[in-house]
């Protein structure tokens, strides 16, 4: 994304906001907030990032490429729970069931936080925070400053997971899951069946500490003024952006996508195969040829799922890379019956890579909304299966909105037809023409949001001249 000064920068006298961040620690969360912090610094606001000792070393490669001085660290030992086993700081070490506790956990952050600012020489202008971190919006209180929430996610899932703590909607069968709950605040009115909704919202248990705190939590979210958003307008047009402000903000601004600041060898770990290998291998594929299937950080197939989806690959006679976490076993004798057309890859993959080389024409993914606008950006087609958190919301921007994506098996406990889904990787592959070129179109609108001058770039000036506005005092 281009960088220039702002208007309010120019003006005189103007002094410069310093902006506390606080991300939450889950990979889909803090990585993008890293990126937009790199774009703040970059227009001269002076940050603060609180993290924790674990987190720490993710924000290297963002302090190597900003400007000297603009960002420091606030580093604050990880509070301790009794469900959260010791040095676990981030949630991608976590099964999803601590999820509750790990959140509830967080809030121990906050007398050390009010401390630091208090203390600070250099008083805090403006909270950027997280949208899982609503308690924040107390220590903004606390402090008498503004905060501005974070999401990592789209415009659509803001407004849903935030109408349903405000409406509460419940099924009158305990044991149905296709009970309908509908959304009528929302653009286009979307209806969801109970399965589809949020799993923190599900779980919910009244007076129950934990969910009672997770419910305040995204209800404080609400008494902030301003949202900013990892989306843009090409995607997810003002209908949605009105749906997200009907809720009580006064703005919310969409700044993406938020490209990476560092190389993918910068945000990853380790895998089986060297970026060399796998470029090389695709290099001999033909332009479009091939489907790359991962199902992102948090997520992962089990059971009866892997050999479905094996069998769904060698039937469909596609090329493929496939992503894998080390705990999935493939059946015995599937890498070698499959060796000439597909590569198994265990562990961390370089995504970005794969998805930017020619070679790969469409994306089997769980929609998570850092894999949607890495798609988007490298214009590759994709080929759904939602599991849960935002996932849902996503597919349906993708499907019915955006017209990028092709429905292929949807739940996180769902089995996969071998031969349905065989037919449609085929099918989409060899075919699909349409949906590939829809893909290639919003890649450019993409890239057109964040130049110099594009929606994406306006939403980002406009959001730091009112940090400037904030900070001092101008109407």
């Amino acid at each position: 994304m281009a960088e220039k000064a702002t208007n309010v920068q120019n003006l005189q006298l103007a002094s410069v906001p310093h902006v506390l961040i606080i991300p939450f620690p889950a990979q889909g969360h803090l990585l993008p907030l890293l990126d937009l912090v790199h774009h703040l610094s970059a227009r001269g606001l002076s940050l603060t990032i609180a993290v924790t000792p674990a987190n720490l070393l993710l924000l290297s490669p963002l302090l190597a490429k900003c400007p000297p001085n603009s960002i420091e660290t606030l580093v604050i030992p990880f509070p301790s729970h009794p469900s959260i086993p010791s040095g676990v700081e981030n949630a991608k070490d976590l099964p999803l069931p601590l999820l509750h506790a790990f959140m509830h956990t967080l809030v121990g952050l906050m007398d050390p936080l009010l401390s630091w600012a208090r203390s600070n020489p250099k008083p805090v202008s403006v909270i950027i925070s997280d949208s899982f971190l609503g308690w924040t919006q107390n220590l903004a209180a606390e402090l008498g400053i503004p905060r501005m929430v974070f999401s990592s996610g789209g415009l659509l899932f803001t407004a849903v997971s935030h109408y349903l703590w405000l409406r509460m909607p419940r099924r009158p069968d305990p044991n149905d899951d296709n009970y309908p709950v509908s959304f009528k605040e929302v653009a286009n009115s979307p209806v969801y069946p109970w399965c589809h909704l949020s799993w923190l919202y599900r779980t919910y248990v009244e007076g129950d500490p934990d969910s009672e705190f997770i419910k305040e939590n995204f209800l404080l979210n609400l008494k902030s003024e301003f949202v900013v958003s990892n989306s843009f307008g090409a995607l997810e047009g003002e209908e949605f952006r009105q749906s997200v402000q009907t809720l009580g903000f006064k703005r919310a601004w969409s700044v993406g996508p938020l490209a990476p600041i560092t190389g993918a060898k910068d945000r990853g770990g380790v895998a089986s195969m060297s970026t060399g290998e796998v470029m090389t291998w695709l290099d001999g594929c033909p332009d479009g040829s091939v489907v790359y299937v991962c199902f992102g950080t948090q997520m992962e197939i089990s059971g009866e799922q892997v050999p479905a989806l094996a069998a769904a690959l060698a039937l469909s006679g596609v090329r493929f890379v496939w992503v894998i976490k080390g705990t999935v076993v493939v059946p015995d004798g599937f890498e070698e019956r499959t060796a000439e057309r597909g590569r198994v890859i265990r562990g961390w993959a370089p995504q970005l890579e794969i998805l930017n080389h020619a070679a790969v024409g469409w994306f089997l993914t769980h929609c998570g909304w850092n894999s949607v606008l890495e798609a988007i950006t490298a214009g590759v087609a994709m080929l759904t299966w939602p599991m849960a958190a935002d996932q849902f919301c996503n597919a349906r921007v993708l499907i019915e909105s955006a017209k990028v994506a092709v429905p292929a098996v949807e739940g996180m406990k769902a089995v996969p037809d071998a031969k349905e889904l065989g037919g449609i990787l085929k099918e989409m592959v060899y075919g699909g023409k349409d949906v590939r070129e829809r893909a290639k179109e919003l890649s450019a609108k993409a890239a057109e949001a964040v130049k110099e001058g594009g929606s994406s770039w306006q939403e980002l000036e406009h959001l730091v001249e009112e940090i400037y506005k904030i900070s001092n005092n101008i109407e």
